[in-house]
């Protein structure tokens, strides 16, 4: 039976699970409306806590910075998402110090110390995408650290939880391995999706399922996956060539395929296989979630990344995983 203090402080993690949605919702947001420079500075906005907007304030601010003038809408749109994020920071602070007070009670320390950690590198990554102008490896591993804070904390509720399984599904048992490499899978294909848009790749490709007539002649993989790109003033609109970037959306492509039908293969497996409703409506609620991912993918290409959908196919990618690690750790646990 779980404390009321473990109570207490799963309440604090449930919260912070929803602001870390929140967090990546508006991390895709501002890249996607090209607003990761809208403040030139880092963690403040041209000298200023919030966004210059007095005439007097932005003849200061475009003096300051000359290369980059006022972009109101998006400064606010950078600026929010900091704040967001900072509210988010001072949670996991207060997670990981509950939990340090209270480690004689039996509950988890080390992971509230690694998802401090992981978010203190992930302002550093923050800072660094500001810093080095959209370098494109920064942006995705800033992506990427958005989602691993948000499974860490996920899976920290789960750990904090009353988490019965029902008994009885035993030939389940082997499949808990299956969901381990579905999470990897799953992040690798979320790592191509940052890369690809890091790049300013997602429009390169305009038809399906692959990409338009001709694209297998304009593979190039020589700088399409370079970690360090030539050094530039700037990287946002992206450096690459065209053939590089058509190389870059056909492996998002063609990663999607491989995940697409790797969970449908695992959703359905357990689907079959379980005796218990819990985890069948598990499979299903995974089987839909994959679904309507698949669905914003193919709508981000037929209607041009409209921003909508764009930022839900980011909001989407988060849930898929979220469900694998819940599907998973249920498969962990059960036996």
């Amino acid at each position: 039976m779980r404390t009321q203090s473990s109570s207490d402080i799963r309440k604090i993690v449930f919260v912070s699970i929803l602001l870390a949605i929140l967090v990546v919702s508006l991390g895709a947001y501002t890249r996607l409306t090209h607003a990761g420079l809208g403040c030139p500075d880092w963690p403040g906005c041209y000298g200023l806590l919030d966004v210059p907007e007095t005439s007097e304030q932005i003849a200061t601010a475009e003096r300051a910075f000359p290369d980059r003038p006022v972009e109101p809408h998006k400064a606010w749109n950078e600026m929010i998402h900091r704040y967001f994020a900072g509210s988010l920071g001072l949670l996991i602070l207060l997670i990981a110090l509950i939990s340090i007070k209270r480690r004689s009670q039996g509950g988890p320390v080390g992971l509230p110390i690694l998802i401090l950690l992981v978010v203190i590198f992930q302002a550093a990554l923050g800072m660094w995408t500001v810093t080095m102008k959209l370098m494109p490896v920064v942006v995705m591993g800033h992506l990427l650290g958005g989602f691993t804070t948000l499974c860490l904390l996920l899976l920290l509720y789960l750990r904090l939880s009353d988490y019965r399984v029902p008994g009885g599904d035993f030939a389940l048992k082997k499949y808990a391995k299956f969901g381990v490499v579905g999470i990897f899978i799953l992040a690798g294909q979320i790592g191509l999706g940052g890369w690809t848009s890091s790049n300013y790749a997602a429009l390169t490709c305009t038809e399906l399922p692959i990409c338009q007539a001709g694209w297998a002649d304009q593979i190039n993989f020589e700088h399409a996956f370079d970690l360090v790109p030539p050094e530039k003033e700037s990287y946002e609109f992206g450096h690459l060539d065209h053939a590089s970037r058509i190389t870059i959306h056909v492996m998002h492509r063609f990663g999607a395929i491989v995940t697409s039908l790797y969970l449908l293969w695992f959703a359905v497996s357990i689907f079959r296989k379980a005796q218990s409703p819990f985890f069948k409506n598990a499979a299903l609620s995974l089987g839909f979630i994959l679904s309507v991912q698949v669905g914003l993918g193919i709508s981000n290409v037929w209607f041009s990344l409209p921003l909508s959908v764009a930022v839900s196919h980011n909001v989407v990618a988060a849930m898929l995983m979220m469900s694998l690690i819940s599907m998973t750790y249920s498969l962990k646990r059960k036996v």
